[in-house]
């Protein structure tokens, strides 16, 4: 997981780095999981070059750094992350494809680098300082642009033989629904996402008034996840809606992952959790009236992550700070 011969923070910051299908996060993690300073850069995009995307990732890393020295650097990537730590075999929402992006990240910035998906990163810093704390086995579910996962046995992430284990998004819940970016149909992600959030919010103001409509300045495309989320804060029904199917649709793939893992507990994170009970209170409806045998169990807690949007940082940072719970 780790490239480089030392970890000794007190050499310098350690950085984290949060880097999604829209935003690259870097941000210097203390030993206790705080966030210091950070730095943030757009993504490029999926069909660019793979340098483009680790030049924004240097940038923001060096950014956040502020001249100090890098005593190591932590990477949290939206996609498969094969087993050894080195390479994003696949990402629907990148273009790497088998790259060798901590080598060549070590080299560029001198340090150690370690590297997993982010999903698995903010399962960790959950487990250390957030939601997760303390229980035997729990599940993450982490919700931006896609949908990640995370399985913690022991405190520990189960990480599969591939590397890969945890990529829930992708799990198929309507055979021949919707087109996916990574090549499928009807995977969980198409139905509870940001970008399933803003595609019923843009469907469903066509027919219904809709603050969204001034937000917007009448152009569904323009619509936004954070206008969404601001316009059900101001009651907009339009806005309530999405919320209430995408949460229902969380609730569904939730029972499912509940009745095959039957964790203790199931922590929500990334972006779109930011909306709370919200988004959780319809999951919990769901789950409730979906899992198998819920009357006669113990229904896990369903809860938002503590640590928000800075979870997959101090999760990453992880990597690189000596934590033995890095594997």
């Amino acid at each position: 997981m780790i490239s480089g011969t030392s970890n000794d923070t007190a050499r310098g910051v350690v950085v984290g780095v949060d880097i999604g299908g829209t935003k690259v996060l870097a941000g210097v993690v203390e030993l206790d999981g705080r966030v210091g300073r950070t730095a943030r850069r757009t993504t490029p995009g999926r069909r660019v070059v793979t340098s483009r995307v680790e030049d924004a990732l240097v940038a923001a890393v060096l950014e956040a750094a502020d001249g100090r020295p890098l005593a190591g650097v932590g990477v949290a990537a939206a996609g498969f992350v094969d087993s050894a730590g080195e390479r994003v075999m696949f990402a629907p929402h990148l273009p790497w494809q088998g790259e060798p992006l901590r080598d060549l990240l070590a080299d560029r910035l001198g340090c150690p680098v370690g590297l997993d998906n982010d999903a698995n990163c903010a399962a960790r810093a959950e487990a250390h300082h957030g939601a997760a704390r303390g229980a035997a086995s729990a599940l993450m579910i982490t919700m931006g642009t896609g949908i990640g996962g995370a399985v913690l046995l022991d405190g520990h992430v189960v990480r599969g033989a591939n590397g890969m284990a945890g990529e829930f998004g992708h799990m198929q819940v309507v055979p021949d629904g919707q087109a996916c970016e990574c090549g499928r149909r009807g995977c969980w992600e198409q139905y509870s996402s940001g970008n399933a959030l803003v595609r019923e919010a843009r469907a469903l103001m066509a027919d219904q008034p809709s603050v969204l409509v001034e937000m917007s300045g009448g152009a569904p495309e323009q619509v936004t996840g954070p206008m969404v989320t601001s316009a059900a804060e101001q009651g907009d029904l339009v806005a309530r809606q999405a919320f209430a199917s995408v949460g229902g649709w969380l609730g569904v793939g939730t029972a499912n992952l509940v009745a095959a893992f039957d964790p203790e507990v199931v922590v929500v994170g990334g972006g779109v959790s930011a909306a709370g009970d919200r988004l959780l209170d319809p999951a919990r409806a769901a789950l409730r009236r979906t899992l198998v045998g819920a009357g006669h169990r113990v229904v896990p807690l369903l809860v938002a992550a503590r640590l928000g949007p800075q979870a997959g940082m101090v999760g990453a940072a992880l990597l690189v700070s000596g934590d033995q719970v890095r594997r």
